[in-house]
């Protein structure tokens, strides 16, 4: 524990769900080791909020994804810029962290420097410049002090350029997704013995859910079909919840939808196979040791630039790690109800995905966790900035 004179104020700002559990998990090891001398104001989701964070309001706002989707959004994204920097000058917290959704990110810190508000600026996450963007490690010095990366590899891509950043790990390491109780997730929702519990994970954006549910609910009907004893489980989140209970009420396949980290990861205890949108679920699912796929769909414009955009084989972070398909990707015209139906039916019967050599490369096995050593670094920062 580190010992502090005055309670440390950290502004942390995220956009979309996968931020903010990240978060989450900083602020508890942040707490730890002050000693809970510590105050958090800024924009986060429940999760943080439960850690504490006075959160300025709710992330749904910035939750949206595609180059064409976020149009509609733009003049509220803009209104909240102005939020956040007035909140920032009223709080005047000794040091902030931005997390992931780094197009938003930057934003807020380029006006912050603009407005000469020199308060230390981290950022958590690294965007992918070894996927698309490449100038970006040229200029992210400008905005922040300092960065923490989650692969290995990535300082390597901002060192060069004067930029301090570090490899902390993957925070997927550290949440616990291994560490499910099928037996009571099956009780307490009443699944049969014999069921065969199939993982729904459609995504925890507006947009990933318009556009999957459909084609995951009508391979789901096909799977059924085949497999008479499936259950479903549904984990979801704040931001999608109502319109996933509204989307399966009246359904006649056997299911539930749950929320919270703890109900998640049970459910990925209890299920034999999964079928998720892209993203962080992926890795939490690996942990688990729970076979799955993931897809994703968006807007075909979208689609057609992110194509010509990419410079990447996957998308999916295991694959890319060991530059192989371990996690089969179903994407855009791929995404289609039978290629859906055909995957989780052979992940059935062939349920082994190596999975381990990635997880390892992501910090598995390391005696400091990922939000641990990011929290040591922020305290590091903010007493070399002489404020505890």
């Amino acid at each position: 524990m580190v010992s502090v004179e005055k309670k440390l104020k950290v502004y942390l700002i995220t956009g979309e769900p996968s931020g903010d559990l990240l978060g989450s998990r900083v602020m508890r090891a942040l707490k730890k080791q002050t000693g809970g001398c510590i105050q958090f104001n800024g924009v986060g989701g429940e999760t943080m909020i439960q850690e504490g964070l006075k959160s300025l309001f709710d992330i749904s706002d910035l939750a949206v994804m595609g180059l064409v989707e976020v149009i509609p959004s733009l003049p509220k994204i803009l209104k909240r810029f102005d939020d956040i920097l007035m909140d920032i000058t009223k709080v005047q917290p000794d040091i902030i962290m931005t997390i992931d959704s780094f197009s938003f990110s930057a934003r807020v810190h380029q006006k912050l420097i603009k407005k000469g508000i020199r308060i230390p600026h981290v950022h958590y996450v690294a965007p992918q410049v070894w996927a698309w963007k490449k100038g970006r490690a040229k200029t992210l010095g400008r905005y922040v002090d300092r960065l923490f990366c989650l692969l290995p590899k990535e300082p390597s891509y901002f060192t060069p350029y004067g930029l301090k950043a570090d490899f902390v790990g993957h925070p997927v390491i550290e949440g616990g997704a291994d560490k499910g109780d099928a037996a009571s997730f099956r009780a307490k929702y009443k699944i049969p013995e014999n069921a065969k519990v199939l993982c729904l994970l459609p995504g925890s954006r507006k947009n990933e859910v318009k556009y999957l549910l459909p084609i995951f609910k009508e391979a789901v009907e096909k799977i059924q079909k085949q497999v008479p004893d499936l259950f479903v489980v549904i984990p979801t989140v704040a931001t999608v919840a109502d319109k996933l209970k509204e989307y399966f009420s009246g359904w006649s396949i056997s299911h539930v939808i749950v929320r919270g980290e703890k109900e998640r990861y049970n459910a990925f205890a209890a299920s034999q196979v999964s079928m998720a949108a892209s993203g962080t679920v992926s890795l939490e699912l690996a942990m688990a040791g729970v076979p799955h796929l993931i897809a994703y769909r968006v807007s075909p414009l979208t689609g057609f630039m992110a194509r010509h955009l990419l410079k990447i084989k996957f998308v999916n972070l295991i694959n890319l790690l060991v530059d192989k398909e371990i996690i089969p990707e179903l994407l855009q015209e791929n995404c289609t109800v039978d290629k859906l139906t055909e995957t989780i039916l052979n992940l059935l019967n062939n349920p082994k995905q190596e999975t381990q050599e990635s997880l390892k490369q992501l910090g598995l096995g390391e005696n400091l966790s990922p939000s641990e050593k990011t929290a040591a670094l922020i305290i590091e920062m903010v007493n070399r900035n002489g404020r505890a």
